[in-house]
């Protein structure tokens, strides 16, 4: 038995929240200089097929419109995590006393 298509829409609106997330992560690290630029774009054109696929079969409804808005969210959170990065603790004094 097949997939249902409305499965398979929701399979790929995860993929799309997923992707947008890690295309922030890479924004963000390409501002610092840290990784290429082709790795951004790499993620954003995963996300945007992604948002695509979801709203070909059908008309503008809330499951595209909700895709979208927790994508560009997810993108935000993506850039947001990588701009507070946290320092590491040296815990050299603790695991080795003096």
């Amino acid at each position: 038995m097949p997939a249902s298509l409305e499965f398979l829409r929701g399979v790929l609106g995860v993929l799309c929240v997923m992707f947008a997330f890690m295309a922030g992560r890479s924004a963000g690290a390409v501002r610092r200089g840290q990784i290429k630029v082709s790795r951004l774009y790499a993620w954003i054109i995963r996300a945007g097929v992604c948002a695509i696929g979801v709203a070909v079969r059908h008309s503008l409804d809330g499951i595209d419109i909700g895709v979208w808005v927790f994508g560009a969210a997810a993108f935000a959170l993506g850039w947001w995590a990588v701009s507070r990065e946290k320092e590491t603790e040296d815990l050299t004094r603790q695991i080795f006393p003096e």
